[in-house]
């Protein structure tokens, strides 16, 4: 039950511009809105709250959103059947949560609570019992009690595999997980052969969606999964180059020769069907596979590949990226003079391609450079230059502009001064988004990775002006810190 279609979708395509903050505020107009016209405490009510709830966990605030699911949850179960079943999903959203912030007592006491409630709502063969037992094996798993993991997961399994319901997929994900956590020589993916291609196709997605909840096994699930595609699919199937472009992608952690021989099956893949723009993508990271492996020849040899391939798309844009990514292996090498060549070409092309990103990344890959070679006169207005076409908040941004302030001083790189950069930048963001009127100053320090803010007022608020500033604050909080991950 939502009363807020239009506000949840308004709320969502903000999130995905990464207006954190803007999201939040449609949802609260909304959440007011309706207390007002049926209650707090009303079905309506406890709609909203579960959409905010869903706003901030996609907001990366999934503590608050507990909250919210809390509230959605609280007072009497209702007797309308259709307020019913959106508690059971309510309280069954609040278990997964507090399993994913690692509060797993509590989140097994929730869902298991909820797979009762389920099983008395709908009975033991209906869909709906299931859906409650699937977050409760992963959390079960979490917990290292494989033992009740593997129950539920199958109970789970059999309910889905007899009504044919389309999360036998995502089941069949999480066994594989828990087959695989477990050890032995027990196959993770069964029953394939039996399944549709469309169903193959979904486990494999859902064990790709599930890559970095459980960091310890993946490399393993994720190279299972692999073979598992090839063999049911075959090497060309998206499937198939999904998951092995996840196993390159998790061999990062490593560095070892298994990510390079991931990447080269997928190149091989795209050269056999014709797919030039993703054989290039597919090179990059080769390139810098290899270069992470140590075999910094074959790198250079990649890049030089791939930028011919770039020139021969035509795309301004991907021969800038090529060379500024190639700029970094010949650096590596010590060859200086190669690697300037390789951003002067790569600045020419991100002119010629018209997208300011480009240009300004560019742009800050010389200035840094130059830096580095202690040529800061020559360094100076470029990184300038940089800074004007990127956002406050891009990672690019940031290292230039711990690098320019450094260039001022006279010292030939700012590498060291990223925290205080990235203190200054959340300033600069977040009172470009707070009221004027009510905030004097705001003081941001970054302290073991996290920002310790410290709020001076102009006036006395009221109490609805504490709890925006309130919402505010937390929500640019995480906007920030989701924006500045990438760096």
């Amino acid at each position: 039950m939502s009363t807020s279609s239009s506000s949840l979708d308004m709320a969502f395509a903000l999130v995905r511009e990464g207006r954190l903050v803007d999201a939040e505020q449609v949802m609260v107009r909304e959440l007011q809105d309706v207390t007002r016209t049926y209650g707090a405490g009303s079905p309506e009510w406890a709609s909203v709250q579960c959409d905010l709830g869903n706003v901030l966990l996609n907001s990366d605030q999934p503590a608050r959103a507990v909250d919210c699911y809390r509230a959605a949850c609280s007072g009497p179960m209702p007797d309308d059947p259709e307020a019913h079943k959106d508690r059971l999903t309510y309280r069954m959203n609040l278990g997964m949560v507090l399993g994913r912030l690692g509060r797993l007592d509590e989140a097994e006491t929730e869902l298991r609570a909820n797979a009762q409630e389920r099983l008395a709502f709908y009975g033991r063969e209906h869909p709906g019992y299931a859906f409650g037992l699937e977050p409760l094996a992963d959390v079960q798993l979490r917990r290292g009690d494989l033992r009740a993991a593997r129950e539920s997961v199958e109970e789970a399994i059999q309910n889905f595999w007899r009504g044919g319901h389309e999360r036998l997929a995502t089941a069949l994900a999480l066994r594989a997980t828990i087959v695989t956590t477990a050890g032995g020589d027990e196959p993770a993916f069964v029953t394939l052969e039996q399944l549709p291609d469309e169903v193959v196709e979904n486990v494999a997605l859902a064990v790709l969606n599930r890559t970095g909840e459980h960091p310890e096994t993946d490399g393993a699930v994720l190279s299972l999964l692999a073979e598992a595609m090839e063999a049911r699919l075959g090497p060309d199937h998206q499937a198939t180059l999904n998951a092995l472009s996840q196993l390159a992608n998790h061999g990062r952690d490593d560095h070892g020769v298994d990510r390079v021989a991931a990447i080269r099956k997928v190149l091989a893949s795209y050269h056999r069907q014709g797919m030039r723009e993703e054989a290039l993508m597919a090179e990059l990271g080769l390139a810098m596979a290899q270069s992470d492996a140590g075999d910094l020849d074959g790198a250079l040899r990649t890049y030089a590949e791939a930028l011919v391939r770039a020139q021969s798309l035509g795309r301004a844009d991907l021969v800038s990226q090529v060379l500024r990514n190639w700029e970094l292996a010949l650096s590596e090498a010590e060859l200086p003079d190669e690697a300037e060549r390789c951003l002067r070409e790569a600045l020419s092309a991100a002119q010629d391609s018209g997208d300011p990103e480009t240009l300004g990344r560019v742009r800050i890959a010389l200035g840094l450079f130059l830096q580095h070679q202690e040529r800061l006169e020559e360094a100076r207005p470029i990184v300038e230059a940089g800074l004007s076409t990127l956002d406050v908040a891009h990672p690019d941004a940031l290292v230039g502009r711990g690098h320019l302030g450094a260039i001022m001083e006279g010292r030939s790189c700012g590498c060291g001064d990223m925290p205080e950069v990235i203190a200054a930048a959340f300033r600069e963001f977040v009172l470009g988004r707070l009221p004027r009127d009510l905030l004097a100053d705001l003081e941001v320090d970054l302290k073991d990775g996290d920002f310790a803010v410290n709020v001076h007022l102009r006036r006395e608020p009221a109490e609805d002006e504490l709890e925006e500033l309130d919402r505010v604050m937390q929500a640019a909080t995480a906007e920030f810190r989701r924006r500045v991950a990438e760096r």
